[in-house]
């Protein structure tokens, strides 16, 4: 199905359609916001437990049980048929780049819960702000409802489907490369290496240094460099906790037209858990 907003949407674009029909939301911290937010914006900040996330006893990141995700949704006044602008912030240094795909992760879950026209701001609000763009300390009045969508269970998969497809689904590790080979250890996972058959596919790739989002064309060479041609095969994407998988899940969908993506949403941290085999300084078994 066609998209009726970009998947990946610039600044110029995002000032031309401001109003009414377009709601943005502000992941950023609540006092960032209040500081200065894009005209219209509302305020819903990302983290680890935040109205995005949960974690559990063994793993971070998790998705919000569906019936305070559908509230979070209703009390942004959004429906199911709502287009929405997600921005978020720049990492500073020396903060690791996660922030970066934040909204990403977000817009992925807006997606599993059925808000489907979901883009995400290239640059976030850092570029907003640097081009001279207006911005605004008001708070819009939002007027809330009840929301009720078709959740998207199936993409969003477990530990035991990655250990059924190892060998006929293509495995993404979107983490860093010294990560995937074992060079170094994910700091959300004890072991070194990677999920046996997976390929290297580092969402890092995908922004420029302003943290903006390299050409389309370019985020496709690296897919199809690592996945394939074959965009009807199935691929399963992960990273440390959730993070960079759904965003590579987001990119891979929406952006370039994949059909069959899944995203192991526990991803290393879950797999390290259960004492899965890893591999180390190979390619694809």
């Amino acid at each position: 199905m066609a998209r009726a907003i970009d998947a990946i949407v610039s600044t110029e674009w995002l000032a031309s359609h401001l109003g009414p029909d377009l709601t943005v939301v502000d992941i950023r911290d609540a006092e960032d916001y209040q500081a200065g937010h894009i005209p219209g914006a509302i305020s819903v900040p990302f983290g680890p437990v935040s109205a995005w996330a949960d974690c559990t006893e063994e793993l971070l990141i998790e998705l919000p049980p569906v019936e305070a995700l559908f509230q979070t949704i209703g009390g942004c006044g959004l429906t199911a048929q709502s287009r929405v602008v997600v921005a978020g912030r720049l990492p500073q240094p020396p903060d690791p780049p996660y922030s970066l795909a934040d909204p990403l992760r977000v817009a992925a879950t807006l997606m599993y819960a059925g808000v489907r026209e979901v883009a995400v701001l290239s640059g976030g609000h850092a570029r907003w702000a640097a081009e001279g763009r207006d911005t605004s300390t008001d708070v819009p009045p939002v007027e809330a409802r009840p929301y009720a969508g078709n959740v998207d269970a199936a993409t969003w998969i477990s530990t035991d489907y990655v250990k059924e497809r190892i060998g006929r689904a293509v495995l993404i590790d979107g983490r860093d490369p010294d990560q995937y080979f074992g060079a170094s250890i994910d700091p959300f996972a004890d072991m070194r290496g990677h999920i046996p058959t997976a390929r290297c596919l580092p969402l890092r790739w995908v922004w420029e240094p302003d943290g903006s989002y390299r050409a389309v064309e370019e985020i496709r060479d690296m897919a199809t460099g690592i996945i394939g041609p074959d965009q009807a095969r199935e691929v399963i994407c992960y990273c440390g906790v959730g993070g960079y998988g759904s965003g590579w899940w987001f990119l891979l969908t929406q952006l370039l037209g994949y059909a069959d993506v899944k995203i192991y949403d526990g991803s290393m941290e879950a797999w390290v858990a259960g004492q899965n085999p890893l591999v180390r300084y190979t390619w694809v078994e």
